[in-house]
């Protein structure tokens, strides 16, 4: 008989393998800061066509989460992602092989919609196949590997600058990890829970085998029997179930929240942040491959936490942290360019401001909707969540440097401060906590609850 460890290290082996999906999500996200400047001169980009190249990833991400949930609502998981690592490798290769900026924009649509697809089916994939006591820092490995392929798109970046045409060698090795994440996909078996409530119950009995002893095995098969109601309507209209609005709230909302926490435009603009800090360009950018180590660091303890602490109260104790830097570093900016001391403290609040981020935000930002929504109208929901995600990130993103300059660096950052603060109020108030829960519970408890 399969020993408990044995059953916890291949469910451990899947969710690693699904989560390749999350470094492809980082690494392809990442890797445009190295080639940008290469390809800028190749091409002959202009400040305005740089940001279309850049942000069209952003475009086709939010078009591949929307589009991801309905199909893998229908045809499973497993096809899905299985499709997304075919994507991301003829979006790799169109980049890496591109002559024009047109064919340029659109490979980075296409890899974009891989990206969201992955955002979208990652979690929600780990979350149905891991036991409730390993499913937070299970689902929490995909942004491990997110953070992971950002720091080795950064790597990359590095070692292959310098040699001919560098950024069509920075972009091609995406390559690699599609093709493994393929071959990954192909020794998994589906869902166990999309099996079970698409009539396929002696199927997701196997796979539950594979993970759960036996009497885990039968408890899980019954609760989800007990789920299993069908909706009154498909696709988006299912959505509009007035027992899913809690938790609809929950899940978007922390999507919106957690963006307006300006996260995403502290990294992408974090040299910039910190020579406003009164850093000088060469430390700026060494600061900023900081910035990677820290993320990884914090990714690691948050993924250790958040099984023991719990979702909310991680997010709230890490959104706290996030305003109090923020709201220190706006003050610090108040009086200037800053220098010595201050600079010293203003490049601190940085560092621990991704810190927190890492810790909380980042590690529940996907898990909470995961847990939260039916099984039958999941994906469908997390398609929802995930390109509303997508969206508030290219507008802070793209609103970001306006706002640097009609409010300046005090103002900008204190928005943002204020914004953390209410994320962390919202987490103790709205967001339902998780942990230790059964999906099937989570269900009962907080939807069906609702009728």
């Amino acid at each position: 008989m399969t020993s408990s460890g044995t059953r916890n290290g291949h469910v451990i082996w899947a969710a690693s393998i699904i989560a390749l999906g999350g470094l492809l999500f980082g690494y392809d996200t990442g890797v445009i800061s190295g080639a940008l400047p290469a390809m800028s001169d190749y091409f002959g980009l202009t400040p305005f066509t740089s940001g279309v190249v850049v942000s069209s990833l952003t475009v086709g991400a939010a078009l591949g989460a929307m589009s991801s949930g309905r199909l893998s609502d229908k045809f499973g998981r497993r096809p899905v992602l299985l499709a997304a690592s075919a994507v991301f490798v003829i979006g790799s290769l169109m980049a890496a092989f591109a002559v024009s900026v047109p064919i340029m924009v659109v490979s980075r649509v296409i890899l974009g919609l891989a990206v969201g697809c992955a955002s979208n089916i990652v979690p929600v994939f780990i979350s149905e196949l891991a036991p409730a006591h390993l499913r937070g820092g299970l689902v929490g490995l995909n942004q491990l590997m997110i953070v992971s392929g950002i720091m080795l798109a950064f790597l990359s970046n590095y070692a292959l600058t310098g040699i001919n045409q560098d950024w069509r060698w920075m972009i091609g090795l995406a390559v690699v990890p599609s093709v493994l994440l393929g071959i990954g996909v192909l020794s998994l078996a589906e869902s166990p829970r999309w099996l079970a409530v698409n009539g396929r119950s002696d199927e997701a009995r196997r796979v539950l085998e594979k993970y759960r002893t036996p009497e885990e095995v039968k408890t899980e098969l019954d609760d989800i029997r007990s789920t299993d109601e069908p909706t009154q309507s498909d696709g988006w209209t299912a959505l509009l179930d007035p027992r899913l609005r809690r938790v609809l709230i929950a899940g978007v909302g922390l999507q919106i929240l957690g963006q307006l926490t300006g996260v995403n435009a502290v990294v992408y603009y974090a040299p910039s942040i910190f020579e406003s800090a009164g850093l000088g360009s060469s430390s700026a950018l060494l600061a900023t491959v900081g910035i990677g180590v820290i993320n990884i660091i914090f990714t690691v303890i948050g993924m250790g936490l958040v099984d023991k602490v719990g979702r909310t109260k991680l997010l709230a104790a890490g959104a706290a942290g996030q305003a109090i830097c923020l709201a220190v570093f706006a003050f610090l900016l108040m009086g200037g360019t800053t220098s010595g001391t201050t600079s010293f403290i203003g490049v601190a609040c940085i560092f621990l401001y991704i810190a927190a981020v890492a810790v909380g935000l980042d590690i529940v930002v996907f898990i909470i909707p995961s847990e939260l929504y039916p099984l039958r109208i999941r994906a469908t929901a997390m398609s929802l969540t995930t390109g509303v995600n997508w969206t508030l990130s290219f507008i802070v993103s793209l609103t970001f440097l306006s706002l640097f300059d009609a409010f300046g660096g005090a103002g900008t950052f204190g928005i943002y401060a204020v914004a953390t603060a209410l994320l962390a109020v919202f987490a103790l108030k709205v967001i339902p906590e998780t942990r230790g829960k059964t999906l099937e519970d989570i269900e009962r408890e907080y939807v069906r609850s609702e009728a």
